[in-house]
């Protein structure tokens, strides 16, 4: 069984090969996104891919593999949206994705951006970095245990980093599309619109389901209290980001922590350095710095969950090859 193995970083290569000792798949890892077609050729003569985020597998993509010969398509992320799944289906590939990882990656990466917009860590370091140790009054802040924290989506990730929050003192509110039971030690379950009024901190941990449209919208953001802080360590697409730069530089959010962004592979896993981003938008939110803090989606770039990806991606394509299923199925 070979497989080709898209977007592996040098520090992940150890990984993909110590887990298959016990597979035996016959692997191959490679820097390449799957975002051409050209990138899809690649997969000639492989049996299975494994794929990330931000690989796109198109319908032009996806004939491209059924030429090369793939029968296999995986992903080591919990979103499948990168996939055209229906036409995948209906090309007779057979798919499974990993329906969850270390919930403390994401989750602790929240937390760190929420915990450096409160503190104004950003600006300290970033002037005194400078040789400018002066105390201005913009690093004036809050504690952690005066404030809201309103996590939306009480799944693995979001419920960790409510137990997170508790812990720092926060009191923490939880909002989910369906209740959820014996989390009350941890956080309290309020309507979405009384999270949004009340919180200090607002952390999104919700996918993106394109028929429900965007969660934070420019009313969404109006309804946000003053000097609030947003974090998205989930879904880009869950985000109007025009609305959340006008919310900051109108002074009415005190700024936003984002690892993963709307048509990110435009900006993310490139250097710009000396360079025009490509994208005004994108432009604006780095500018915005140390208001808005920004990481190239890589909330789940640990040890730990980069094992539990590929570990559950290997197990789905054993239990395909053997049987023709995996409990991951797509």
């Amino acid at each position: 069984m070979k497989v080709l193995c898209y977007g592996v970083r040098d520090v992940e290569e150890k990984f993909f090969y110590e887990l298959n000792e016990k597979f035996g798949f016959d692997i191959t890892c490679i820097p390449e996104y799957l975002n051409t077609p050209e990138t899809a050729k690649l997969a000639n003569g492989y049996d299975a891919v494994i794929l990330r985020g931000n690989c796109w597998a198109t319908k032009e993509n996806l004939d491209t593999y059924k030429e090369a010969g793939v029968k296999y398509i995986l992903t080591r992320t919990v979103g499948v949206n990168h996939i055209d799944t229906t036409y995948a289906r209906s090309l007779g590939f057979k798919m499974a994705y990993v329906p969850f990882y270390s919930p403390n990656a994401i989750a602790e990466l929240a937390v760190t951006l929420a915990m450096m917009l409160l503190r104004n860590t950003a600006l300290m370091t970033s002037n005194a970095s400078k040789g400018d140790f002066r105390v201005l009054s913009s690093m004036f802040s809050r504690e952690i245990r005066k404030c809201k924290v309103g996590i939306i989506g009480l799944g693995k990730i979001g419920f960790t980093a409510a137990k997170l929050f508790k812990g720092l003192g926060a009191e923490v509110l939880g909002y989910d599309l369906f209740k959820k039971d014996n989390v009350e030690d941890v956080l309290t379950q309020v309507e979405l619109e009384t999270l949004i009024r009340e919180s200090d901190i607002i952390s999104l941990h919700v996918p993106f389901i394109k028929e429900q449209g965007k969660l934070v919208t420019k009313e969404f953001l109006s309804k946000m209290k003053k000097d609030s802080i947003l974090i998205n360590t989930g879904r880009g697409e869950t985000m109007d980001t025009a609305a959340v730069i006008e919310a900051i530089e109108s002074g009415h959010l005190a700024g936003a922590g984002i690892d993963t962004l709307e048509n990110e592979s435009e900006l993310f896993f490139k250097d710009f350095t000396g360079k025009q981003i490509p994208n005004e938008n994108f432009e604006k939110l780095v500018n915005l710095y140390p208001k808005v803090l920004l990481t190239p989606h890589l909330g789940s770039f640990t040890d730990e969950a980069v094992t539990n990806m590929i570990e559950t991606t290997y197990e789905n394509l054993d239990a395909l090859i053997k049987t023709g299923h995996s409990k991951n199925e797509i």
